[in-house]
C-alpha cells in the first residue's frame, strides 16, 4: 500500500469506531469535553477550540467541527466564517499569553480525498506551539521523551485556564 502505516492505522481506527457507533470518534469526544468544560478555550454555534487531554505540548490545542463534517469542502459559508473567526479568536489569544507573535505549527485532518465518502472522518485541527514559561523559553522533545514518553510541563487542565483568561483582542490594539 502506498498509504504511511499511521495515516492506514488511522482511518482504519476511525473506520472501526464509526462501523461501530453509528458516528464519529470525535463527536462523542466533542460532546464529553462540552459536558466537562473544562478543557475548552473557545466555543462558536460550529466549532470548539480545546487543549486535548493528551496534549504533551504546553498551549497544544485543537478546533474541532462541532458537526461530523468530513472536510473543508463540506463547510457552509456560514462554517467558513465561524472557522475563521475561531482561528483568528485563538492565534489572538496565544499572541496575548506573552505579548509576542507566538509560533506554532498546525495541521488540518480532514477526509482522504479518493472521491470515497468516508464518513467516518471528522474535520479537525491541530496547534503545536512550542512556547513554555515565557516568549523565551522553549520546550524540545529531548532524550527520555524523544525515546519513550512526553513529560508534560503544565497539565491540559493549566494550559487551557491560561488561554481561557487570554483575550481575543490584540494586545497590539
Amino acid at each position: 500500500s502506498s498509504i504511511p502505516s499511521q495515516v492506514a492505522r488511522t482511518q482504519q481506527n476511525l473506520k472501526n469506531y464509526y462501523n461501530k457507533n453509528g458516528k464519529t470518534l470525535l463527536s462523542d469526544y466533542v460532546q464529553r469535553e462540552i459536558e466537562i468544560n473544562e478543557r475548552i478555550i473557545l466555543e462558536n454555534k460550529a466549532f470548539v477550540a480545546l487543549v486535548p487531554f493528551w496534549a504533551t505540548w504546553p498551549f497544544e490545542t485543537m478546533i474541532i467541527s462541532k458537526k461530523p463534517l468530513n472536510s473543508l469542502l463540506a463547510f457552509s459559508d456560514e462554517d467558513q466564517t465561524l472557522l475563521a473567526q475561531i482561528l483568528k479568536d485563538l492565534t489572538t489569544k496565544y499572541d496575548n499569553i506573552f505579548s509576542i507573535s507566538f509560533p506554532y505549527s498546525a495541521g488540518i485532518h480532514q477526509a482522504p480525498t479518493d472521491l470515497e465518502s468516508h464518513e467516518e472522518w471528522h474535520f479537525h485541527m491541530h496547534f503545536y506551539p512550542p512556547l513554555l514559561r515565557s516568549a523565551s523559553v522553549k520546550k524540545f522533545m529531548v532524550g527520555y521523551e524523544m525515546l519513550a514518553e512526553a513529560q508534560r510541563d503544565i497539565t491540559p487542565e493549566q494550559s487551557a485556564e491560561i488561554l481561557k483568561k487570554s483575550s481575543t483582542i490584540h494586545y497590539k490594539n
